[in-house]
């Protein structure tokens, strides 16, 4: 797996250092820059997860996000056994704007084929509406704050 158009590679987490890479992007991103309470971001969920990690050229990590399927994923996918939820989408300040975000979701959704999914949702911060609907998502459902944002439900099929 590799952001082809990006400035870096992206790669499933492979082991404990790749995780701690994936917690320390969120946060920065979740908690220091967006004000998210620990306990939120930290779920409980990430054992269970397939986490994905952009890291540039020179090792430095500057991206994460996470894939959750089958049981964990249920409260996010409707039960639908089929259907993962793509997660925790982070992308350090320094990196953005660089096509890493969108490498981070092509590398999410080749994990989710992997795991012989057909589709993936997610729940998107309303401002970043635009960027999924460019990767090809499509938003449903009425408008939910979650951590006191405003959110989207939003769905590809793979």
């Amino acid at each position: 797996m590799s952001g082809a158009a990006a400035p870096c590679t992206v790669r499933l987490a492979r082991d404990a250092a790749d995780l701690e890479a994936c917690l320390a992007v969120r946060k920065e991103v979740f908690r220091l820059e967006q004000g998210i309470a620990e306990d939120i971001d930290l779920d409980g969920r990430d054992g269970d997860a397939l986490h994905v990690l952009a890291v540039a050229d020179d090792g430095t990590p500057i991206g994460t996000g996470r894939l959750l399927h089958g049981p964990g994923a249920a409260d996010v996918t409707g039960g639908d056994p089929r259907v993962g939820a793509l997660g925790r989408l982070a992308v350090r300040s320094t990196a953005r704007g660089l096509g890493i975000g969108a490498a981070l979701v092509r590398g999410i959704e080749d994990a989710a084929r992997a795991a012989g999914l057909g589709a993936v949702d997610l729940h998107a911060q309303a401002h970043a509406l635009g960027f999924y609907e460019r990767l090809g998502y499509a938003p449903y459902g009425e408008e939910f704050l979650d951590a006191g944002i405003p959110h989207r439900s939003m769905r590809r099929e793979l």
